[in-house]
């Protein structure tokens, strides 16, 4: 077991062609350690949810991608199922990441049934209760949900593959404050109750200040500025990390 759960190298990832051409990640270097939140903030087009794409394989990148020591492919496909395990991904709209037609139950149930007795969870019940949310839920629809009880249903069906890493691209963006601040909470709590590490993607530095234990600050496709959340916070050297500093103020 290595303290690294996840190293990025040179990832890049490029659209359109000729002139039109244009890279949405530029050559971004990434370490996750083990047990830390790593939040990466930018502004809307600072290709943040192309990072969170690459680093699961939805987008190809060019690069290279370890986890836990050992080097995957950039296309999840062709990653084992172990492999693709160790990441779990909580998107930004719970309203659309559900199968309406599927109740709750059925939502948790299938990314176990895939694991069969692999997984550390065996129940969609003991994975409502890890975020909070009453047995009675199960048999409810996404759209009988509040925002806030949807996303949770999202936190736990990432749960259910048992991951290392917690991707969470944007996950409180669509919630009130006081919502936000119940989502930050429980993502605190699992991180020191099942060891996660997370990387928390936002376009707010005043949300992660909250939760992340280092941030880097993303701008056209790279990384201009990276440290400790409160060196960034407190000294912030670059003129974009002001700009957003300002901006959350």
């Amino acid at each position: 077991m290595t303290r690294t759960i996840l190293r990025a190298a040179g990832l890049t990832v490029s659209y359109g062609v000729g002139q039109r051409k244009r890279r949405a990640l530029d050559a971004v270097d990434l370490d996750i350690e083990r047990g830390e939140v790593l939040a990466v903030v930018g502004g809307s087009g600072s290709g943040k949810s192309t990072l969170a794409r690459s680093l699961i394989g939805m987008t190809v990148a060019g690069g290279s991608i370890e986890l836990d020591g050992e080097t995957v492919t950039v296309s999840a496909a062709s990653r084992t199922l172990q492999q693709r395990q160790k990441i779990g991904m909580v998107f930004q709209s719970s309203s659309v990441a559900f199968n309406p037609r599927h109740a709750v139950e059925a939502i948790l149930n299938e990314p176990l049934r895939l694991l069969g007795s692999r997984g550390a969870f065996t129940s969609a019940t003991e994975l409502l209760g890890m975020v909070g949310l009453p047995p009675a839920l199960l048999r409810r629809y996404p759209w009988e949900l509040s925002g806030g009880q949807r996303q949770r249903v999202g936190i736990a069906r990432a749960l259910a593959v048992s991951p290392d890493l917690l991707i969470c691209d944007e996950a409180v963006s669509a919630l009130d404050v006081s919502v936000q601040a119940q989502i930050l909470n429980l993502l605190t709590d699992l991180q020191h109750q099942v060891g996660l590490s997370i990387l928390f993607i936002s376009h707010d530095l005043s949300v992660v200040s909250y939760i992340a234990d280092r941030i880097a600050v993303m701008r056209d496709g790279k990384i201009v500025e990276s440290g400790p959340a409160d060196h960034v916070l407190d000294r912030a050297t670059h003129e974009y990390t002001r700009r957003l500093l300002d901006a959350s103020l």
